[in-house]
């Protein structure tokens, strides 16, 4: 951790308002940003951004330092968005998982590998179109360039379970910008 936030901690645990404010602020943009990829709503994601920032303060005490105060701050906001999306119960597209099976680590490559304007355009309708914990994990490795271990630590994954379903939620995406094209084409 930075010594400089946790000597913010420090204060904060002490009582002192201000500090929490400047923590808020550090911290703002990207759990707005996580939040609002995951519910896909911007009113009710400046909403739940303050709730997350309510939480935090509240469990501050339960804050133990074992992790990153970002990674336990990104984990209240997962969960708090999460919750959202269960309650209003947001349609996301599903994709039979033979489809999913079948699409080689070849095709995502190149489909990588070939990330022009247009599929720029389509992988963000496509990431659109992903259920809500597969866009929040899409956001916290690809967007926010968190590591494999505490991505896993924020969604309450083991490293190996985040890994594969990184690699399904790209063949997923695959499917869903082939399949985008090929309407664009006809």
């Amino acid at each position: 951790m930075i010594h400089n936030e946790e000597k913010l901690l420090q204060r904060i645990r002490s009582g002192d308002d201000e500090a929490f404010a400047r923590l808020m602020e550090q911290y703002a943009d990207q759990v707005y940003a996580l939040v609002v990829r995951i519910i896909q709503q911007r009113e009710d994601a400046e909403e739940l951004t303050q709730d997350v920032f309510i939480k935090a303060y509240e469990q501050m005490e339960s804050f133990s330092g074992r992790s990153s105060f970002a990674t336990w701050l990104y984990r209240i906001a997962y969960n708090c968005a999460i919750s959202h999306t269960r309650r209003h119960r947001v349609p996301h597209l599903s994709i039979d998982e033979g489809r999913i099976a079948a699409v080689s680590d070849e095709d995502i490559e190149q489909m990588e590998g070939d990330l022009s304007d247009h599929n720029i355009d389509a992988l963000t309708e496509a990431i659109e179109q992903l259920n809500a914990e597969e866009r929040a994990l899409v956001t916290l490795f690809y967007y926010e360039q968190r590591p494999i271990a505490e991505c896993a630590e924020i969604i309450r994954q083991s490293e190996s379970n985040t890994k594969v379903r990184l690699h399904r939620i790209r063949k997923k995406l695959y499917l869903l910008i082939t399949h985008s094209k090929d309407e664009t084409e006809q």
